[in-house]
């Protein structure tokens, strides 16, 4: 598993010593390693598509409107959750 560089924002309530602090961080780098897979998201998004008047869960369809960099005009991405 690729470590990946992102910001994580990690608090605790009691004071912790590093090696706890580095052992969350090591468990939510992995958790999130999971949930971010590319299979996942289809999964949990639903494209909107106001031009046609749509809303569609085709994987296929939200897994190439994922990949966009740039969604077209009136196209959303929704979170089903």
């Amino acid at each position: 598993m690729d470590k990946f560089n992102r910001d994580l924002l990690v608090l605790f309530k009691e004071k912790s010593n590093p090696q706890a602090i580095e052992h969350e961080v090591e468990l939510l780098h992995e958790l999130l390693f999971y949930v971010e897979k590319i299979d996942n998201l289809v999964t949990v998004y639903e494209v909107i598509n106001i031009n046609k008047y749509k809303i569609s869960s085709n994987k296929k369809l939200v897994r190439e409107t994922l990949g966009n960099k740039i969604l077209k005009p009136f196209v959303f991405l929704n979170n089903k959750n």
